[in-house]
């Protein structure tokens, strides 16, 4: 695909664009991608920092006088109005700018469906990169913006997007996806010459793995092996499950199992594991998300928390050819992984907004129904009254646990992100799915848009 052409006709045309959660990594890597992209302006930053969104500005070399903050309507018009760029605490202010997309990254979910909401009642269009937010109500707000006559978008850059990307790619080429998924955030990192594993700035002793290294005869065998050499380090994450809650609802495939299965396993045997157990493969249904933890030695690529999809192959002297070539094909010569061994973030994501507020065209899915639900399942006793907190790198909900469930087997079961800065109605006992009559919804705002906007009927 040519994207000189396919943006082309846009010419000069030049695109104001809202940012919230300015001072987050992800928007910091917008912001140092965007200025070299004509067509798009940074109009209005909003951050409760806003004092640390003036540092990042002058560290990616804005000018001093770039941006002004603004705590009133008529202070945002002025500053608007000067051709600088709108400084904001409150994102309800971003109504007094006039903008074309937003995109909404502030990792909370009620505040980020509020924004959506917002942005599109006044026809602006939304690129999503709160996942809380999306794997909650993302067909909804799909939905939403489509009575507006404006785009709702996953927003290129984020494993999201980038998966969506690559099943409609292979599902455009007539290819049958068996599985698609990416990889978890941070690789396993094998020394053979220390018996060291290292993952991020977590290390531990595994001299096992030297004798694992060979996936073998018996795959899930040996995947649980591997996985019980590694049990010093964490090899599961929930946004992970958030994510392919999002891939799932845009794409129609379905969780692999409630808890994914987190191979750990190497670039060269994905087409190997992620294949029916029938024939000797880890799933037990196929047309599914999954993910995996990559392992590699420390001079190999990494993965990059890129994405794959494994194909069903077809006429086997072609495939054989592609393996010949490098291709990661089963030794069945049955399945065949394609991948994409990066994300770039907000790097990649002036994409999304060319294609939105451009064309009036999501980079991701326009059509979006609930396929999965994201729950949560209790880990320890709660009482009553119990505020389910969610903090951290990770946005996990002390306490629970998350698994990812087919939609029709989630009826009256809180979705995750629904539950988290949520009080508890009812005690909850250890090993509970919870439930949404479980947790006071009173006043939230995604719930009200669960309720009160219909998603399209699947055709059939």
């Amino acid at each position: 695909m040519n994207h000189e052409i396919l943006f082309r006709s846009l010419g000069d045309r030049c695109f104001r664009v809202g940012i919230t959660g300015a001072k987050g990594s992800f928007s910091r890597t917008l912001l140092s991608q965007i200025r070299a992209v004509p067509q798009l302006q940074v109009a209005a930053l909003c951050d409760l920092d806003p004092q640390g969104v003036l540092t990042v500005l002058r560290e990616l070399g804005f000018p001093p006088e770039a941006a002004v903050l603004c705590e009133s309507a008529s202070a945002a018009q002025q500053a608007a109005g000067a051709g600088r760029i709108v400084l904001l605490r409150d994102h309800a202010l971003l109504a007094a700018v006039q903008l074309d997309i937003v995109v909404e990254a502030t990792g909370q979910p009620e505040i980020g469906a509020r924004v959506a909401v917002d942005a599109i009642r006044r026809n602006v269009h939304v690129a999503m990169v709160t996942k809380e937010t999306d794997s909650v109500v993302g067909p909804h707000l799909n939905q939403l913006a489509k009575e507006h006559g404006v785009v709702y978008t996953t927003a290129d850059g984020d494993q999201p997007a980038n998966l969506i990307g690559l099943v409609t790619w292979a599902r455009l080429l007539g290819f049958e996806v068996v599985a698609a998924g990416k990889s978890s955030e941070y690789d396993f990192i094998f020394d053979h010459a220390t018996g060291a594993v290292t993952q991020t700035d977590q290390r531990c002793m595994a001299p096992d793995l030297a004798d694992l290294w060979a996936l073998g005869d018996n795959i899930p065998a040996r995947l649980a092996e591997r996985s019980s050499a590694l049990a010093a380090l964490p090899q599961s994450a929930t946004p992970d499950y958030c994510e392919m809650n999002v891939v799932a609802n845009s794409t129609g495939l379905l969780p692999s199992r409630d808890e994914l299965n987190y191979p750990v396993c190497r670039i060269s045997e994905l087409a190997d594991v992620f294949m029916p157990r029938a024939e000797g493969g880890i799933l037990d249904r196929t047309g599914v998300v999954d993910v995996f933890n990559c392992l590699r030695r420390p001079e190999e690529v990494s993965f990059g928390g890129g994405v794959f999809v494994i194909v069903r192959c077809g006429d086997p002297v072609v495939w054989e050819l592609l393996r010949e070539k490098g291709h990661v094909v089963s030794r069945t010569g049955r399945y065949a992984c394609i991948f994409q061994p990066y994300h770039l973030m907000g790097l990649e994501t002036p994409v999304s907004l060319l294609s939105a507020a451009g064309q009036g065209r999501a980079s991701g899915s326009d059509t979006q129904r609930v396929h999965a639900v994201m729950v949560a399942r209790a880990d320890r006793d709660f009482q009553a009254g119990e505020l389910l907190e969610m903090g951290g790198h990770h946005h996990v909900m002390d306490g629970c646990t998350a698994l990812l469930l087919p939609a029709a087997e989630a009826e009256g079961l809180a979705p995750f992100y629904l539950a988290a800065h949520k009080r508890l109605r009812t005690d909850v006992p250890r090993g509970t799915l919870l439930r949404e009559d479980m947790v006071d919804l009173e006043g939230s705002l995604m719930q009200q848009l669960r309720r009160s906007v219909s998603l399209p009927v699947a055709p059939g």
